[in-house]
């Protein structure tokens, strides 16, 4: 695998619209556009589509705002689609290091991540990537931290 992230163009926009889940599809993550659309009006927002050479295989939204009222939302991932066809390759764990590593590159030492609980959300993925439970809920979500 060449894993990648790149920015969102209108040459790929119509590619990163399409990854699960659809609109309207039960998920507990939101569909690509609304984060998309999510991005536009919010200018901390850092939206990149993964690839794997030419082909796109996920999409993640990190914010950087440090000065958020709320400690959960100042650095850290708020988005992770992966494709179904690319689940299981890595490719989830490689986005959530790509993170960190901006993460790094903008003197953040934690970033956070919210998921839904319950045996269908995302938490063993991300204890397994390193994040830890604060025993804090947000909006109905846990929320989890990782030093970086």
């Amino acid at each position: 695998m060449a894993l990648a992230l790149i920015d969102i163009t209108p040459d790929n926009l119509d590619r990163a619209v399409a990854l699960p889940p659809a609109p309207g599809e039960r998920s507990t993550v939101a569909p690509v556009v609304y984060s998309l659309a999510e991005a536009y009006v919010t200018p901390t927002a850092w939206p990149r589509l993964i690839v794997d050479g030419d082909q796109v295989v996920g999409f993640v939204m990190a914010n950087w705002d440090p000065d958020n009222e709320y400690e959960a939302f100042r650095a850290g991932i708020w988005r992770l689609n992966v494709a179904d066809e690319a689940r299981g390759r890595g490719v989830g764990r490689f986005a959530v290091e790509q993170v960190v590593d901006e993460a790094r590159r903008r003197g953040v030492g934690r970033i956070t991540v919210l998921w839904e609980p319950g045996d269908d959300g995302p938490e063993e993925f991300y204890l397994k990537c390193g994040f830890v439970r604060t025993g804090e809920e947000l909006f109905g979500e846990v929320v989890g931290v990782r030093e970086v």
